[in-house]
C-alpha cells in the first residue's frame, strides 16, 4: 500500500525539541527523517538525498537484477523482471534512481512500469512514484496507478524503514482515489523458502490500501537480497517468488 502521526527513527526521541523550537510534523532535518501517514505532506530535503540506496532489506545497485514468478491458484505464472538502472528522473529536487519492473505472460507483456525512489539520510527507503502501462494482446489499455510526488498532490511514501519496528505502520505512497498504500510490521524474525534460495531474520510486513478495504498482502524481506515472497491473502491468492537475482 489513517491517522495523522509523526514517527521518527528508532533510536531518536519521539518529540525534539531544537533550541526549543519544535520540529514541523512531516518536515525533514538534518539527522531526523519522518515517517509519512496517510495523506499528510511531507517536504523532503534533496541534500538528505545524495547517497546510494544501501538498505540492507531494500537495496537498489545499478545494475542489479530479480527474477520473481507469480502464480494464482489455477497455476497460471506470470514473469516479473526488476531491473535497477543507472538512470535518474529528478523528482522534488532529489535525484531519484530508475527502476524498470516488466512482467510477462509467455513472453508478451503484462505491465511495464518505470519506478523512481530514493533514500534519506536515516536510511529509509522512499517510493516517489511510477510511471505505469497495463496490456492486453499486446495493446496498452491502462495507466491507472501511475504518479508522481508533488504532481496533483500526489505525496511520496517509504517502501523500507531504515529500523523496522513491530506494529509500525508507514505511509508507502499517495495519490487520492489511484496510490494509496500502507504497510505494518508485523515480525523481524521470520523464514523463507523459494527457488532461490532460504532465508533466515527476515522482514515480515502486511500491505492494505483503504481504495480496496478487503485486500491484504504479505511481504517478506531478506537481507542483502529485498522482496523474497508477496503473497495475497484477501482479495487475491496470487504467490510472486523469487526465481533469481543478480548483484552486480
Amino acid at each position: 500500500m489513517f491517522e495523522r502521526v509523526t514517527r521518527i527513527s528508532v533510536g531518536i526521541c519521539a518529540v525534539i525539541a531544537l533550541g526549543l523550537t519544535l520540529i514541523p510534523a512531516g518536515v525533514a532535518v538534518a539527522g531526523i527523517c519522518p515517517i509519512p501517514q496517510g495523506s499528510e505532506s511531507v517536504t523532503l530535503d534533496p541534500a538528505d538525498f545524495s547517497g546510494p540506496i544501501d538498505n540492507p532489506y531494500s537495496p537498489m545497485a545499478p545494475g542489479a537484477r530479480w527474477i520473481y514468478r507469480e502464480t494464482d491458484t489455477s497455476g497460471n505464472a506470470v514473469r516479473i523482471r526488476v531491473v535497477v538502472t543507472t538512470r535518474q528522473k529528478q523528482i522534488l529536487g532529489i535525484d531519484a534512481t530508475v527502476v524498470h519492473d516488466v512482467a510477462t505472460d509467455h513472453g508478451q507483456p503484462v505491465e511495464n512500469t518505470w519506478d523512481w525512489y530514493g533514500q534519506d539520510g536515516c536510511g529509509n527507503v522512499w517510493y516517489l512514484g511510477e510511471d505505469t502501462k497495463a496490456y492486453e494482446n499486446g495493446v496498452v489499455v491502462s495507466t491507472a496507478g501511475s504518479w508522481e510526488a508533488g504532481v496533483n498532490g500526489a505525496q511520496p511514501g517509504v517502501v523500507m524503514l531504515a529500523d523496522p519496528q513491530i506494529a509500525l505502520s508507514y505511509r508507502q505512497e499517495y495519490y487520492a482515489g489511484e496510490a494509496e498504500d500502507a504497510a505494518t510490521v508485523l515480525s523481524l524474525a521470520e523464514q523463507a523458502e523459494v527457488p532461490y534460495g532460504h532465508f533466515s531474520d527476515v522482514i515480515l510486513t502486511k500491505e492494505f490500501t483503504p481504495l480496496h478495504p478487503k485486500a491484504l498482502e504479505y511481504k517478506l524481506y531478506a537481507k542483502g537480497v529485498g522482496i523474497v515472497v508477496a503473497l495475497g491473502v484477501s482479495g487475491g491468492s496470487d504467490r510472486e517468488e523469487l526465481i533469481r537475482f543478480v548483484s552486480p
